[in-house]
């Protein structure tokens, strides 16, 4: 049999360089969202199948990484056709609600939630996105008021301005909407409550595709033509410079019109007067999000010439009941910690006042009895806040000290048996 070398498609090994970048971003995002009251828990990768297929996952539940039953059951199972009873969580939203519904009675009300963890979806793996990855979340649950909106957007909005302040980049856009006015709106144009995640989904191509383009798409999947273009005209009126209250007054038609409205102002007044003056706040009745759990405001962050999302999340206020039976609510963002990894290795990223690195190189034939002496030094060196490596002395001394260079060590010293140390 023959041994793969490379990691299964879609998955990534990690060089130290990799671990220093990604260990560093998760600091200061630990230490950000710390600072804002949240407190960080860990739930387990795997997840009883059920609560990974209860269509609260949308498009991702087609990605499920499936756990076969072992033993007899899966004797059992090969004769009824259902062969895994568990799978690989695919985000950290579902199994959080599934944590509170255990501990609820253990824990703060509201609750403030810090989780990073690996997630996985059998995803066709390209750049930025792969079939394994870290996700960060924090979620508010037990607040059914904006202000945990107004606190996770400013959380996290911080988290990502103190990141990419590493490496130049000020300005980035938060987007958001609510599900309420994608609904109200689809209703208006008259389409039935059943079409809605369809025409959610062609809507979610509009910074792909156009309007025209989903227009079109609209009506080759057999949508009824006056309510397509009913549909459609409403965001025509974004170029016509129609402002949000106004926007969501003409599109919507409900009573409940005024409210949303109102809500999306509070949060955005709000925000903004917590966020860095190159940050941008923007009403986006185009922004769907793939999750067909969510019930009220949704919100993404973007970065000028990258056609990807690193942020995202909203409000699921009914998606704990269906835990314990009673609906709990509960608002969260996430960070694509992937995706930011990404950026900032393509824009050269280097470390921060790192500590100085030293090394001592022993020639084990003519200075092998001086070992002690040496990690004695080194030790004196750690203690004093310096990053000291010990090594052998390699025939092939020259490769040996660029690979230190490359790694940041600015003092490298070759010890023999005269070196005075």
């Amino acid at each position: 049999m023959k041994f793969i070398q490379t990691p299964v498609k879609g998955m990534q090994d990690f060089l130290p360089a990799d671990m220093v970048l990604r260990q560093h971003v998760l600091g200061l995002i630990r230490d950000t969202y710390a600072r804002f009251g949240f407190d960080e828990i860990e739930t387990p990768v795997m997840e009883h199948i059920e609560n990974l297929t209860g269509r609260q996952g949308g498009e991702n539940e087609k990605l499920i990484f499936k756990v076969l039953k072992r033993g007899a059951e899966l004797e059992r199972g090969l004769k009824s056709g259902e062969l895994a009873d568990s799978a690989l969580r695919y985000d950290l939203t579902v199994p959080l609600c599934r944590y509170y519904a255990c501990h609820r009675n253990d824990l703060p009300s509201p609750f403030k939630a810090l989780q990073i963890g690996n997630v996985f979806r059998a995803d066709r793996p390209q750049k930025g996105r792969f079939r394994q990855f870290t996700q960060c979340d924090i979620d508010i649950i037990g607040d059914g008021s904006i202000m945990a909106e107004i606190e996770l957007i400013a959380a996290t909005s911080k988290a990502l301005t103190t990141i990419f302040a590493e490496v130049g980049i000020s300005a980035f856009t938060i987007h958001l909407n609510d599900r309420r006015v994608l609904k109200a709106m689809a209703a208006n144009a008259g389409f039935n409550e059943d079409q809605y995640d369809e025409i959610f989904i062609i809507l979610d191509k509009m910074d792909k595709i156009g309007l025209d383009g989903v227009k079109e798409n609209l009506l080759e999947e057999g949508f009824a033509a006056e309510s397509v273009e009913k549909y459609v005209s409403f965001f025509r009126l974004l170029e016509e410079g129609t402002d949000m209250k106004e926007f969501i007054l003409l599109t919507c038609g409900t009573d409940a019109a005024q409210g949303m409205s109102d809500d999306l102002s509070s949060i955005m007044e709000a925000v903004s007067g917590m966020l860095d003056a190159s940050v941008t706040l923007k009403f986006d009745p185009t922004l769907v999000r793939g999750m067909s759990y969510y019930t009220g405001t949704i919100f993404e962050i973007t970065i000028d010439n990258y056609s990807f999302s690193i942020a995202g999340g909203g409000r699921y206020d009914r998606m704990v009941g269906r835990f314990c039976g009673q609906d709990a609510p509960a608002c969260g963002f996430s960070i694509g910690f992937e995706r930011i990894v990404t950026i900032l290795r393509d824009l050269n990223w280097k470390m921060p006042q790192e500590a100085e690195k030293a090394a001592y190189l022993v020639d084990m034939k003519s200075a092998g009895g001086r070992v002690k002496e040496v990690f004695e030094k080194a030790t004196r060196l750690r203690e004093a806040g310096m990053i000291v490596t010990v090594q052998p002395l390699r025939k092939n001394a020259k490769f040996q000290v660029d690979m230190l260079e490359s790694a940041g060590y600015g003092k490298i010293e070759k010890v023999y048996a005269d070196t005075v140390l």
